[in-house]
C-alpha cells in the first residue's frame, strides 16, 4: 500500500525509509574498503583471497539486502526507544534530571541491541553470500547464492537454512556490543550538541561527525569478534567458535585477531559518518515527528 504524506510523520514510518536510505547509502559507496578488509581477514591471506581486485566482486547482495536490514534495525530502535522512554517518563515524574543521567544510556543500549538481533534476520545472509563472493571463492553473489540453494537436494531446507545463516551467532555477539558502545555515544554527543547549542534539532553534519566518532570507537574494540565471523562465515564446513578462536591463536597469535583493524576502524568512521549523516537528513527531511494520541 503506498506511503501517504500524513503517514511519513510517523516516527515508525519515518525511521523505516531513512534508514532504508542510509543503509543502501553507506554499504555502496564503501563497499571496496569492506571487501579488502574480509580479505584481510580470510584464512587463505590477503593476495590469495583475492588481493585488490575486483573489489566490488558480491555487491549484487548488497543492492538487496541493506534496505531492508537497515530499515529493520531502525524501526526496532527508534519503537523500543520511545517505548522505554515514556515509561522511565513515568517511573520519575518529579526527577527528570534522574531519568536522563541513568536511564537513557541503558535504554539506548537496550534499543539498538534489540535492532541489531531484529536487522541479523537480513544481515546474517545477506552477508554470508556477500563475503565468499569477496573471497572469490564464487564469481559472484548470485553464483554463492545458488550453491547454497543447491545444498537442498543433499541437505534439504534444514541445511540451507543453516548455511545462509552461519555465523548468526557469532554476528550477533559482534553487533550488539558494538552497537552498545556506538549508539549511545552518538546519542550522548547529540544530547550535549542541543544542550550547549541550545536548540532542539541536530544537522546532518553534526550527526554524521557524531557517528564517525562513536562508530571509529565501537569499531576498534569489536575488531576480534570481527575476525571471528569472517573466518566462520568463509568456511564451508562446520565450525565452532572456541575452537576456532584456539586454533587462531594457536596458529597466528593474538595479533591474527586484529587483522584488517585499520580498513575497519576507516570503513566504520566513514560509514558511522555516512550512516548516521544520511540518516539524519533523511529523518529531518521527511518533516517533523506525530504521535497519536490515545
Amino acid at each position: 500500500m503506498p506511503i501517504s504524506v500524513n503517514d511519513v510523520g510517523n516516527p515508525y514510518t519515518k525511521a523505516l525509509l531513512a534508514g532504508a536510505m542510509a543503509g543502501t547509502t553507506v554499504d555502496l559507496s564503501l563497499y571496496p574498503i569492506d571487501t579488502l578488509k574480509t580479505r584481510l581477514q580470510s584464512s587463505k591471506g590477503f593476495i590469495a583471497a583475492g588481493g585488490f581486485r575486483g573489489i566490488y566482486a558480491g555487491v549484487g547482495s548488497v543492492v538487496i539486502g541493506s534496505a531492508p536490514g537497515a530499515a529493520l534495525f531502525f524501526v526496532t530502535y527508534e519503537s523500543i526507544k520511545v517505548s522505554l522512554l515514556r515509561s522511565s517518563s513515568d517511573s520519575y515524574p518529579g526527577a527528570p534530571q534522574l531519568q536522563n543521567k541513568w536511564t537513557e544510556p541503558l535504554i539506548h543500549m537496550a534499543a539498538a541491541s534489540a535492532g541489531e538481533v531484529a536487522a541479523c534476520a537480513v544481515r546474517v545472509p545477506t552477508e554470508v553470500v556477500k563475503q565468499r563472493a569477496q573471497a572469490i571463492q564464487y564469481r559472484s553473489s548470485l553464483e554463492a547464492l545458488q550453491a547454497i540453494m543447491a545444498l537442498r537436494s543433499t541437505l534439504g531446507f534444514r541445511g540451507v537454512w543453516s548455511e545462509l545463516y552461519r555465523g548468526w551467532g557469532v554476528t550477533v555477539m559482534r553487533e550488539v556490543p558494538f552497537t552498545v558502545i556506538q549508539f549511545p555515544l552518538w546519542e550522548a554527543m547529540k544530547e550535549w550538541r542541543r544542550r550547549t547549542a541550545g536548540k532542539d534539532d541536530i544537522t546532518p553534519i553534526e550527526s554524521a561527525i557524531f557517528g564517525s566518532a562513536a562508530g571509529a570507537v565501537a569499531a576498534g574494540v569489536t575488531t576480534p569478534l570481527d575476525v571471528l565471523k569472517t573466518r566462520i562465515m568463509l568456511s564451508t564446513g562446520k565450525v565452532e567458535v572456541w575452537p576456532l578462536l584456539s586454533h587462531i591463536l594457536k596458529t597466528s597469535g593474538p595479533r591474527a585477531f586484529f587483522a584488517g583493524l585499520g580498513p575497519r576502524v576507516l570503513w566504520i568512521s566513514a560509514g558511522g559518518a555516512v550512516f548516521l549523516g544520511s540518516y539524519q537528513w533523511a529523518y529531518n527531511a521527511l518533516g517533523p515527528v506525530t504521535f497519536n494520541q490515545p
